[in-house]
């Protein structure tokens, strides 16, 4: 039995070694994953795949000239992503050159998302009760990308004093949305897709159909300001929030970002049934 005889001589630091091994090989492709979620990349990343099953298709079905030219986009491909991609390569390498690239600790996390709710509801407090109107996306699983590029890039770190002085009225930026993206402010001035529902009151603007839009297609979490009332509203999941306090809009604002990472999202139903008239 020659399949029996390769393993005879492994030992149990063998076992062991190949285990880790493969872990280690889906540790690095996860992280990978998390680095390009939400860029260009994952189209990117979908475009190789296609690739790459047309070519085994075409080698399956002796498709010569196919296989040919999907050779030839594997081939002169890579060095056209290094090219089209050389700024995100470069960011990569860089955060693995400051060792940031596998080494963030969930407790670090926690805190930078503790200082951003503490801004952002800083900043609402203060449009709110001047009347400022107001459209901020917070993105989660889904990336929005999409709708980052068609705003003016910042990629500036987040406070209430910028986030106040971008929607100052009459200023460049405080058109359209501002998105926060793995907590920073990542652009401002961005169009945000609206709802199509008829259920929504006739009473609300474009801010709120915005804000009710992207929650459709997206897992974000998007905060409104009214410019007329000064009223605070909030989105997630396809259900708007309306008229909400400071204190109950900063706790709800905890519970989604916060709590439903630490296996307590069915506090967000139960908030639901408390939540403000409007």
């Amino acid at each position: 039995m020659p399949f029996l005889d390769v393993y005879s001589d492994y030992t149990v630091l063998n076992y062991v070694a190949d285990v880790v091994d493969i872990l280690l090989v889906w540790f690095v492709i996860y992280k990978i994953i998390m680095l390009i979620k939400g860029t260009k990349a994952v189209q990117l990343l979908k475009g190789i795949f296609v690739i790459l099953i047309v070519r085994g298709i075409s080698s399956i079905f002796g498709l010569d000239t196919l296989g040919w030219i999907m050779e030839q986009a594997i081939t002169w491909g890579f060095l056209a992503i290094m090219i089209i991609f050389q700024p995100e390569l470069r960011r990569a390498l860089e955060q693995l050159g400051r060792g940031r690239l596998f080494s963030r600790s969930g407790i670090q996390e926690e805190e930078e998302q503790v200082q951003m709710i503490e801004s952002i509801t800083k900043a609402v407090s203060y449009m709110a009760k001047r009347r400022i109107g107001a459209l901020l996306s917070i993105e989660r699983e889904t990336g929005l990308s999409d709708y980052i590029e068609t705003g003016i890039p910042m990629d500036s770190k987040i406070s209430s004093e910028l986030l106040i002085n971008i929607f100052i009225p009459n200023t460049p930026l405080h058109d359209g949305a501002v998105i926060l993206q793995k907590r920073k402010i990542a652009a401002a001035a961005c169009y945000l897709p609206l709802s199509e529902s008829p259920f929504i009151s006739k009473e609300l603007g474009t801010r709120h159909r915005a804000a009710l839009g992207v929650s459709e297609v997206t897992d974000s979490i998007t905060i409104v300001v009214s410019e007329e009332t000064g009223n605070i509203s909030f989105t997630n999941n396809g259900e708007l929030h309306r008229n909400l306090s400071l204190e109950h809009f900063k706790d709800l604002l905890t519970k989604e970002l916060i709590s439903d990472k630490e296996g307590t999202s069915s506090t967000k139903w139960s908030w639901r049934g408390k939540r403000a008239n409007g």
